[in-house]
């Protein structure tokens, strides 16, 4: 059974593209609705940050610089109360040490998977197979 809280803020990401997610359900029926996307041209203007990344991940890291800027704005502004995290690997390292101490509060699971691709119900099943709580 799913512990994802209503209108949890669920970001599913890659190193090029993120789907944002709120879960309009409740903790026992969980169900994702689609708030907003990101690509890379929300990264069109951002370096990358930490250890330098090879010259091919240098727009991977900037893509991973500006979601966790935005996933940490949204969080200072209680835009959300609690958050799960799916990332690749890779992009899950970028954004972890970015990501502010107050989303670190309310993270609920980070899940190293790649489901940037996946529909919706693969997704929904996922977490609700994680039992979250």
């Amino acid at each position: 059974m799913s512990m994802i809280p209503n209108d949890t803020l669920v970001v599913v990401a890659d190193g090029r593209s993120a789907r944002l997610f709120r879960n309009v359900g409740d903790e026992s029926a969980l169900k994702l609705h689609q708030a907003d996307t990101m690509d890379p041209s929300d990264a069109m203007d951002a370096g990358p940050s930490g250890s330098q990344p090879r010259d091919n991940d240098v727009g991977e890291a900037a893509f991973a610089k500006v979601l966790a800027d935005r996933i940490n704005a949204s969080a200072l502004r209680n835009g959300f109360a609690h958050i799960v995290l799916a990332a690749d690997p890779t992009t899950l390292g970028e954004i972890r040490p970015q990501l502010h101490k107050t989303v670190n509060q309310r993270m609920l699971a980070e899940v190293a998977k790649d489901w940037t691709n996946t529909p919706l119900e693969q997704i929904e099943r996922a977490l609700h197979a994680l039992r979250v709580g």
